[in-house]
């Protein structure tokens, strides 16, 4: 267990742009963070034996039977910001590998027609060829973070695209991605790295700080890649919400933060191996819309 969690490492969430958080806020998202880490240590910790014995009995599952199917499916998380939704969209359906689309959906109203009629026009407009790109909602009762990560019946494809509505990478960035991530399909790849370390200022080897993009490039390392914006395999969805330790998940739910940690916590944990940047163009945006 200690090497898997030292070799691939744990992880913290949210990105730093510059100048909008107050330096009250970043010492609450930090403290925040921090907390995040050391309770999804203490979990995983706690359930050491019994997920050991888990991983060791999917070994196959996890392991390398076959080569993964064509074409990757993009899993976007939305709320309430459709002049987003609909920008990403329309950005993505051009991506020459992009098979499917699946909009994670949590809020209290179903999807309008206008707005499914809209994406439905713009994908079958901005798709090359002709390629037929499925569009579908993961309709969610309940409010919650967890709700990206749901397992997702018949996909067609092994690969998955994760990713948040508020930021576009180059199409080209994108299949860069794809083609590595099928070198090593039980890993993340991705494009937003953060890391984390011990924190030994308190004589305390169970407390941990988070770094952020600056410490990345200060550092020259990472240890993690955010899921708001990276490949992994389809098969730790299930993991995730079947086999994960259901603290975690309510852990999530009631902070409304620190799933992507959970996600790397769980690969890191089921492989043993490290996740994969992959530099890319990033373009954030903030949305228009009124909630």
């Amino acid at each position: 267990m200690t090497a898997m969690i030292s070799r691939s490492s744990l992880f913290s969430r949210r990105t730093f742009r510059q100048g909008a958080i107050s330096a009250i806020g970043s010492v609450k998202i930090k403290l925040l963070l921090s907390c995040c880490i050391v309770f999804v240590v203490i979990a995983f910790a706690s359930r050491a034996a019994s997920f050991m014995g888990w991983k060791q009995s999917h070994t196959a599952h996890l392991g390398h039977p076959s080569l993964p199917r064509k074409g990757y499916a993009l899993l976007i998380n939305t709320w309430k910001r459709n002049d987003l939704l609909k920008q990403s969209i329309s950005h993505y359906a051009s991506c020459p590998g992009l098979t499917s689309i699946h909009i994670v959906w949590s809020e209290p109203d179903p999807p309008s027609v206008s707005l499914i009629k809209y994406l439905n026009h713009v994908i079958e407009s901005n798709s090359r060829d002709g390629q037929q790109i499925e569009l579908k909602f993961d309709i969610n009762r309940e409010d919650s973070l967890n709700n990206r990560f749901k397992e997702i019946k018949n996909l067609k494809t092994d690969a998955l695209f994760s990713i948040d509505d508020d930021v576009i990478f180059p199409c080209s960035s994108v299949e860069l991605a794809f083609s590595i991530w099928q070198s090593a399909p039980d890993t993340m790849v991705g494009f937003v790295p953060r890391m984390h370390w011990v924190d030994r200022s308190k004589g305390n080897s169970d407390q941990f700080t988070y770094g952020g993009w600056w410490s990345v490039w200060w550092m020259g390392t990472y240890s993690m890649v955010l899921s708001k914006a990276a490949f992994f395999h389809q098969k730790y969805l299930s993991l995730y919400t079947y086999q994960m330790p259901a603290s975690i998940r309510e852990y999530v739910t009631t902070n409304r933060n620190c799933e992507d940690i959970a996600m790397s916590f769980l690969v890191a944990n089921a492989t043993g191996v490290p996740p994969i940047w992959v530099r890319g163009h990033i373009i954030t945006r903030n949305s228009t819309s009124q909630p």
